[in-house]
């Protein structure tokens, strides 16, 4: 990391933050978006008369502010104005419906509810209605506006809240996990969370002001601030994208000249399957780097890419409670990019116990709305539990091997569903893999095996799949017992991860 960006990464709060940069670089684009331009100086003068406009409705240190709004320049200045104001926010992805939303409302007590009117065909503002949402108010093109004179001083810390009602000192941010197998959780977070989870992105990836990035995933997703906070430790701009859909999408990324672009395993597919259309010729003429996190990552997808999109791929291992606890980084071998999820930053703390990853460091979330699931995830020493199985290598880097909960135990043997998708992707018919255990009254669980078939493959069948598997050496009683061909494997709407929950039900 260079000394500016060093030197910036020690604010405390997001709006010193915004602040810094801005008396740095005030005329230097920050956020790109069809024919429109903020700079940095922009994006902290219009998120102060933003937050005026807050504060004249009566918003305050302190107050939760819910918002479920697509990429947008205008949900980044409201989410900047509501950081001046020390308000709490609780950010929604934009395509949760009623019953994730109406949680989320009323674990957080959220007072105020931002919503971009009708979008997409869906009216947020009835949904808000139907779930008795209070202070609802639409910012998808017009934000509240007033004069900064009349704004207090920046908060530094956020106002104690009484035991039981709410997120505590410093907390500003409630993020929601995906909530596929119970109710979401609420992730408490400060701004010096997300700051330490933002830095390590930057530090990894060895971006500079002559970069473009992007940002191709919902904002309100944990990776916002992530994303938000790099570029304001580096200066160099984005490009956003309210919907993200290829190939329509690539018109922007070329028309900007972006160099780093992803988001998630299933991002870097897409463009491979669109690089795939046009052999010889590459895709995003400027693209040096795809990066990005939050699924597992094949090894063979990682060289796929490289050798035929002619660009590096770093991939990071983070989640809702910490949003960033390893990168890749471009100077790493190409054993270790294709192989492991990077390394932690200075001031993360990796340990391994009984196989499972336990963190402890700045990034590390306060714990959870909810007392009880706060009390199971930290341990003795105040390590958060991931549930996520792996081990370090000599080097640091971390090898993820599966989920605590995705073990799959055939006969007593622990079988991980992961080794096998990793082998499965090696298949030429197979486009992606997701295997599972299902019920089984012989064996405790049986192994099953759903994949996407590659458009140009011939039929699939278990003979033929366990018949390759022998031949890239899995033992015999990792083996799966079932075959499922699907056109698409659910996925959530977020980073695009498999819902292994609703494979479960449909073939148990």
């Amino acid at each position: 990391m260079n000394e500016t960006a060093h030197a910036l990464g020690q604010a405390r709060t997001l709006w010193g933050l915004v602040d810094r940069r801005a008396a740095l670089t005030p005329d230097r684009p920050v956020l790109l978006q069809g024919g429109r331009t903020l700079t940095f100086g922009g994006l902290r003068d219009g998120s102060e008369r933003v937050a005026a406009g807050l504060y004249a409705m009566g918003v305050r240190p302190g107050t939760v502010v819910a918002w479920q709004l697509p990429t947008r320049i205008e949900t980044v200045l409201l989410t900047v104005a509501l950081a001046r104001l020390g308000a709490v926010q609780s950010p929604v992805i934009p395509f949760y419906r009623d019953r994730e939303v109406g949680f989320a409302l009323r674990e957080s007590k959220a007072e105020f509810f931002a919503v971009p009117g009708v979008w997409r065909g869906f009216d947020y503002p009835g949904m808000a209605q139907r779930l008795g949402a209070r202070g609802v108010f639409e910012a998808y093109d017009a934000l509240p506006d007033g004069e900064p004179a009349a704004l207090p001083a920046p908060p530094a810390r956020t106002p104690a809240r009484g035991a039981g009602s709410g997120p505590g000192a410093d907390v500003r941010w409630i993020y929601w996990t995906s909530g596929t197998t119970s109710d979401p959780k609420g992730v408490l977070h400060t701004d010096r969370s997300l700051i330490a989870g933002g830095s390590c992105l930057a530090h990894s990836l060895h971006l500079s002001a002559d970069d473009v990035g992007s940002i191709a995933f919902p904002f309100a997703h944990i990776g916002g601030p992530d994303y938000l906070v790099m570029l304001l430790l580096y200066g160099f701009p984005a490009v956003l994208f309210e919907h993200f859909a290829l190939p329509g999408a690539l018109a922007e990324y070329r028309r900007h000249g972006v160099t780093t672009a992803g988001g998630s395993t299933a991002f870097y597919s897409m463009f491979l399957a669109e690089q795939r259309k046009q052999p010889g010729e590459k895709l995003i003429p400027t693209l040096r780097l795809l990066a990005g996190g939050g699924a597992p990552k094949p090894p063979e997808l990682y060289h796929a890419v490289v050798r035929e999109m002619g660009c590096a791929l770093t991939h990071g291992y983070g989640m809702t409670e910490v949003p960033m606890i390893t990168m890749g980084s471009p100077d790493d071998t190409p054993e270790n990019l294709a192989t492991t999820e990077g390394r932690p930053p200075a001031g993360m703390e990796i340990r391994i116990v009984d196989g499972e990853v336990r963190l402890r460091g700045e990034a590390v979330c306060q714990g959870y709305l909810d007392a009880e699931p706060s009390a199971e995830v930290f341990d003795s020493e105040g390590f958060l539990r991931t549930g996520d199985l792996g081990r370090l290598t000599d080097s640091g880097h971390l090898v993820l091997t599966g989920r605590l909960k995705d073990v799959i135990i055939r006969k007593g043997e622990n079988i991980s569903a992961k080794e096998i998708e990793d082998l499965l992707h090696r298949h030429p018919a197979v486009g992606d893999a997701a295997v599972i255990g299902l019920p089984d009254p012989e064996r405790g669980e049986r192994v099953c095996a759903v994949v996407e078939r590659t458009a140009e493959a011939e039929e699939l069948t278990l003979d033929a799949v366990t018949a390759f598997l022998r031949g890239e050496g899995l033992s015999v009683h990792k083996l799966p017992e079932q075959l499922e061909v699907v056109d698409a494997l659910p996925r959530n709407d977020t980073l695009r991860k498999v819902l292994k929950y609703r494979l479960r039900e449909r073939y148990a």
